[in-house]
């Protein structure tokens, strides 16, 4: 029995040193992976070597690492136009036809915000359609691009170790015949499957945030027509004379509050004095 139950405080005392070694292991998987890919190079370039040269063989290899390579791309257009409601419904109709989704709206008569995800190879295309809405002048665009290659390669290689770890802490499980054995193998399987999912939920989103990129359009009117009056306009202009009031009140108990403590000590003696000086005068007036 304490023969079996030394071989399995071993075996997790060895799991354990094999899951920090997992964890750190990220890095040392990337830069094993970068070696093979500089191996795979030469010999991709000594190919191409022995081929003719030619335009097309150049492009074609450039499409190919340009594929290979997890780009985070989203974006933000400014929009201005007379029919804020009309352009919006357009905006979220290029979207959907492209395989997109709007994930968020406000709008007023005035002004409207679309947040859209839309799949990441579409991405350019939506945005030159916006373009060429009709009606619709483009005040500001702009377009981020963010390379998480390196990060989706590490969290692949921290996925592969982290995996093979748990299925090494099952097969302890499988043999262990003791009570204490089987508490202690279930605590470590329980760890490494929670830091398995976490691994899985980071790995997830990046290539979640890979595949759909996020747009952001803006649509704002470009004018309004003289003479009509602007509701907005008003709500706006009476809600910041409130905040102006409000201010001008706050900003005045302020003074109060602080001016409050010298009254107190300096109007005491005061107060006094003019009593006393009262009394004074009528006990000298006949």
């Amino acid at each position: 029995m304490g023969r079996r139950a030394g071989f399995a405080i071993a075996a997790l005392a060895l799991l354990a040193l094999a899951g920090c070694s997992s964890s750190d292991g990220g890095g040392d998987s990337q830069a094993a992976v970068a070696p093979q890919a500089e191996q795979a190079t030469p010999g991709r370039a000594g190919a191409q070597t022995k081929s003719p040269p030619g335009a097309q063989q150049e492009n074609t290899a450039a499409e190919s690492v340009a594929q290979n390579r997890q780009l985070i791309r989203t974006a933000s257009v400014e929009l201005r136009t007379p029919d804020v409601t009309t352009v919006l419904a357009k905006v979220k109709e290029l979207a959907i036809a492209e395989g997109g989704f709007p994930a968020q709206e406000n709008a007023t008569k005035n002004h409207g915000t679309v947040t859209l995800r839309v799949p990441g190879d579409r991405l350019d295309a939506v945005l030159k359609s916006l373009t060429e809405l009709s009606g619709v002048d483009v005040a500001r665009r702009e377009v981020r691009t963010e390379d998480v290659t390196e990060q989706v390669v590490d969290v692949e290689a921290r996925l592969a170790n982290q995996r093979a770890s748990v299925e090494r802490v099952r097969g302890l499980l499988e043999r262990a015949s003791t009570t204490s054995e089987i508490t202690q193998i279930e605590s470590e399987l329980t760890k490494r499957q929670s830091e398995l999912e976490s691994l899985q939920r980071r790995y997830d989103s990046l290539k979640g945030q890979v595949a759909m990129s996020t747009l952001t359009v803006t649509v704002r009117s470009s004018g309004t027509t003289p003479g009509v009056p602007e509701e907005e306009n008003f709500l706006t202009a009476l809600a910041g004379g409130w905040d102006a009031l409000v201010g001008a009140v706050a900003w005045l108990l302020v003074v109060i509050g602080a001016a409050l403590p010298f009254a107190l000590v300096l109007g005491t003696p005061l107060i006094g004095y003019l009593v006393w000086r009262r009394r004074r005068r009528a006990a000298v007036t006949p």
